[in-house]
């Protein structure tokens, strides 16, 4: 199960990643996403791979994190969990990267293209997290009743 959840987030830290190079790329976000280094005064002379290979890391560890968290959500459908907590933290990103106020006005600033692939990389690894346990769990399952003598 350990291996699964690291290949899963693995692969959702590298699509949500190079997404996030495309967003930057195409002006679809308007901040950096490597702006931490200059924002934390880290890794700022560093090569721009570097900054980025960094992302990819807390990306992959946050990523690990919801699947560890998401296996034992079965009972709720993956599809509301990913949309609501995938919503939340692209907001939240946006929130503390921009420094909003609390205002309703705030909402016009925020990037629909960022949060629908913060949800979309959520909703992969939500439902692969259920699927997964769900199937390990059918698999120490009996082929017969516990009431059943053989």
């Amino acid at each position: 199960m350990v291996y699964l959840a690291i290949l899963t987030s693995l692969f959702a830290s590298i699509f949500l990643t190079i997404s996030l190079k495309l967003l930057s790329l195409f002006h679809f976000i308007k901040w950096s996403p490597v702006g931490y280094a200059k924002r934390l005064n880290i890794l700022e002379s560093s090569h721009w791979s570097v900054k980025w290979f960094f992302l990819l890391i807390a990306i992959f560890l946050i990523t690990l994190l919801f699947y560890f968290a998401m296996q034992f959500v079965e009972m709720v459908p993956s599809f509301l969990t990913s949309l609501i907590i995938g919503s939340i933290l692209a907001l939240i990103c946006e929130w503390v990267i921009f420094d909003l106020p609390a205002e309703l006005s705030s909402f016009k600033k925020l990037s629909i293209p960022f949060m629908v692939t913060v949800v979309i990389t959520a909703r992969f690894v939500f439902e692969t997290a259920v699927f997964h346990y769900r199937a390990h769990s059918e698999q120490n399952k009996l082929p017969y009743k516990d009431s059943v003598v053989k």
